[in-house]
């Protein structure tokens, strides 16, 4: 018996209870703000504070005291860092949280998948599990990449950025804050492509891909604001040198070929396809850049200039309380049953199967 490797069950949310779906209270407008400001302009009206969302369930009788809506302001908003590896995601997105006020969600890997909730690093596990049941991370897709691990650890990941993805929008819509987040799920398939150009990912592991990509996706808010750092695929080559991490440094999987796909992707395909719903800003950041300006930038762009028909902007026009409240209990409250949705029934790729008795000891050596 084979079973699917895939698997994401320490990433669901159990629900604390369970919330009706009955009642609308109609609102005449979008709560949608025209523009993001700074932390050096004040929010001069008073709003409810945070809901603590990570220890309270906001279900439908919440729901009739607690509108969402009450706490948005014009920094409501996802903003997400994109760019090409050893770009300098990272500390721009957190430049721009600061000066935005905004949560800076930190790029997803498998640390989440791997490091359980006492800390306990499940990979230290390795030497007692079957070949197939072992660890495979970022190191390995390097060191060893393969056609049957490489394309198992990018729906790993695909997975864990729609986990965090799904906890950002339910930070914004509990709290009202803006949220910043390096890379997002809306990208993760450059780089299974990339692999596939590489050879290290089949038509076949593709399609189960994209099969669980389409039963999901559509589940989500697409970001208000993609800041993409552009860095040629020559530059990123001499910024993995200098920064020197063994495992980039000796990759068998990160050649020139490698990152000139990552880079045309990135601009062929995941720009065109983002910029139909989310507001783009392209920088060089060949030699870096001014976070000032960038800021500057997020200012003036005008959120609200968008008809009703208008696929700019569209998943974040709703116009009445009751669906944002909806929408709220959906990322927070039911995230378990938008997780589920990746139990696709494909069993026709063997490279992403394991055998049960494999399953069963991983299971086994985990849970003791």
């Amino acid at each position: 018996m084979a079973l699917v490797r895939i698997s994401f069950g320490r990433l669901l949310v159990s629900p604390l209870g369970s919330a009706g779906r009955t009642c609308k209270v109609q609102s005449l407008f979008s709560p949608q703000c025209a523009s993001i400001s700074s932390i050096h302009v004040p929010d001069r009206i008073k709003r409810p504070p945070p809901f603590p969302y990570k220890e309270k369930q906001y279900n439908f009788l919440r729901s009739w005291f607690d509108s969402t809506t009450d706490r948005f302001n014009e920094n409501t908003k996802v903003i997400v860092v994109d760019g090409p590896i050893a770009a300098g995601k990272s500390e721009c997105a957190q430049k721009l949280a600061k000066e935005l006020d905004m949560l800076y969600f930190p790029e997803a890997n498998m640390d989440m998948y791997y490091i359980n909730s006492y800390g306990y690093d499940m990979r230290q596990l390795d030497p007692e599990l079957p070949e197939s049941c072992r660890s495979y991370d970022v190191k390995d897709l390097n060191l060893r990449p393969n056609l049957s691990n490489a394309p198992v650890f990018q729906i790993q990941m695909y997975t864990l950025r729609y986990s965090q993805y799904i906890d950002a929008l339910a930070h914004v819509l509990s709290t009202g804050q803006g949220v910043v987040l390096d890379r997002c799920v809306y990208s993760d398939f450059v780089f299974l492509e990339a692999l596939a150009r590489q050879g290290f990912a089949s038509k076949g592991a593709c399609s189960v891909y994209y099969d669980i990509k389409q039963n999901t996706i559509t589940e989500l808010m697409k970001p208000h604001l993609v800041v993409y750092l552009d860095v040629p695929a020559a530059v990123v080559a001499e910024r993995i040198k200098q920064r020197n991490l063994p495992y980039e440094v000796n990759s068998k999987l990160m050649d020139e070929k490698y990152l000139a796909n990552i880079e045309e992707l990135y601009k062929q395909r995941y720009l065109k396809e983002i910029s139909t719903h989310a507001e783009l800003l392209v920088y060089d950041w060949s030699n870096y850049g001014d976070i000032e300006t960038v800021v500057e930038d997020i200012e003036r762009v005008d959120f609200d200039c968008f008809g009703k028909y208008d696929p700019k902007m569209k998943d974040w026009r709703i116009y009445t309380t009751w669906e944002w409240n909806e929408a709220r209990m959906r990322y927070t409250t039911d995230k378990h049953f938008l997780m589920h949705l990746f139990n696709v029934p494909r069993i026709d790729v063997p490279e992403l199967l394991i055998d049960g008795e494999d399953a069963g000891k991983r299971l086994e050596v985990w849970m003791n």
